[in-house]
């Protein structure tokens, strides 16, 4: 268990340093509304937002605080499209669904874009990511996967090679980089937490520390909590990686797993400034990834590894700190001040999963790894639906997912095992 910060989030960086952390109340008594969304992470309060802003009027339960779940405690990352690439997404799905997808594919970026702005949400925003290829195979990928978001209309990319990729980043470890100039890196809680007030500025109600224990499916639908009870037209299912029980049938198709994160002491502006020269989030191109970026105040905020089922190591320090000497070898004698992790949400084909269960409860989760973008589209995409503009949802929604393999027992240890084969090969750069 993970240290609480005194808002009920994890006692991460972005806790410390959050906008706000004034509490909404728990529910009492009956509310009702058009719909309810379960889960006040970024899925949720995009959806709700995007439903308030049509005129719904909506109720969002949280077990326990606005972002308390992968949403604020992420890489913090504006990374676009989906876990898988759209030439697998073609392959395995058909053309059709390919198009449709690859038109949504970088939606999701510019609507955190006009969020931040329409709504003055000071979270830190800075431009450009780098996905940084550790080997000549990776970086062979990387021009192929230019070449790919180029055909379905991305512009804004630059390759980088050999000694180019020290104008970027000040490391040994890379023999190219792929820019993409309309990326970025941001801080999620504060994020998450001002597209909140947004929300209720419009009427909508947030009830925090008021877990969803029971649902009773009907016309309408009731939602039951320890000590209220909601009744909606339309409820939305958000809570991701965190909302085990409520979705059974959903439950094997999907598995939650753990990253971790360290944050170090503040850095003199010159160190920082030689480590990334322009201020950029990276990450690596290795199955296992690694990735990277200054905060706000100059500190170097590095997570990486898998952890399947969703448990911490021991010492996240201990796991996450050997990976970023080995990217800075500099930073030996620095401090790390925050380490913590959070679950997402894992599906087999690494595609998010949408759909609806009977003729009223709709659900979007399952971002593999690529939420911060991907979940703020499935807000969208969900209101869009609920408000009777069904196409887009449904382009999503019509995939089909998979178990993973293993059941309940095995998942975990057939994970890990498929895990260590991909890492072996990204070390061997076969």
């Amino acid at each position: 268990m993970q240290p609480q910060a005194s808002s009920g989030h994890v006692a991460s960086y972005y806790a410390a340093s959050s906008n706000s952390t004034s509490e909404r109340p728990m529910l009492a008594g009956d509310v009702e509304c058009d719909v309810c969304v379960v889960g006040a992470g970024f899925t949720g309060i995009s959806a709700a937002l995007h439903l308030a802003e049509r005129g719904h009027r909506v109720v969002v339960l949280e077990s326990v605080a606005i972002g308390f779940g992968a949403s604020g405690r992420n890489g913090g990352q504006i990374v676009n499209s989906y876990s898988r690439d759209m030439d697998v997404i073609e392959k395995q799905n058909g053309a059709e669904t390919a198009r449709a997808l690859g038109a949504m594919a970088f939606e999701g970026n510019q609507i955190i874009r006009q969020r931040i702005e329409k709504y003055q949400i000071n979270c830190d925003l800075k431009e450009g990511n780098l996905f940084a290829a550790c080997n000549k195979k990776q970086w062979e990928g990387l021009k192929e996967q230019k070449a790919l978001w180029e055909r379905y209309g991305h512009q804004q990319l630059e390759l980088l090679e050999g000694k180019e990729v020290k104008r970027e980043i000040g490391s040994e470890r890379y023999v190219g980089a792929l820019v993409d100039h309309s990326g970025g890196h941001l801080h999620p809680l504060n994020l998450v937490l001002g597209q909140a007030a947004a929300l209720e500025s419009l009427g909508g109600k947030i009830f925090e520390h008021s877990p969803v224990t029971r649902v009773e499916h009907g016309e309408p639908v009731t939602l039951h909590t320890p000590k209220g009870r909601v009744t909606a037209q339309r409820v939305v299912m958000a809570g991701n990686a965190y909302l085990q029980g409520l979705l059974p049938k959903l439950e094997s198709k999907a598995m939650p797993c753990g990253t971790q994160i360290i944050t170090t002491e503040p850095l003199p502006a010159e160190l920082a400034a030689r480590l990334l020269p322009n201020d950029k989030a990276v990450e690596d191109c290795n199955y296992l990834l690694d990735y990277y970026r200054l905060t706000a105040d100059n500190r170097l905020l590095y997570g990486g590894g898998v952890n399947y089922g969703g448990q911490a190591s021991a010492s996240i320090e201990a796991a996450i700190r050997p990976k970023m000497l080995s990217t800075f070898p500099e930073l030996g004698d620095v401090r790390v001040d925050y380490a913590w992790s959070g679950n997402f949400l894992l599906t087999l084909n690494r595609l998010p999963q949408f759909g609806r269960i009977n003729s009223n409860v709709y659900y979007a989760q399952g971002y593999s790894g690529h939420g911060v973008t991907c979940s703020h589209l499935a807000g969208k995409l969900v209101a869009e639906t609920i408000s009777g503009e069904e196409t887009r949802f449904e382009a999503f929604a019509q995939i089909s997912h998979l178990p993973m393999p293993g059941g309940r027992l095995l998942r975990v240890p057939l994970s890990a095992m498929g895990a260590w084969f991909y890492a072996m090969r990204d070390r061997l750069a076969v």
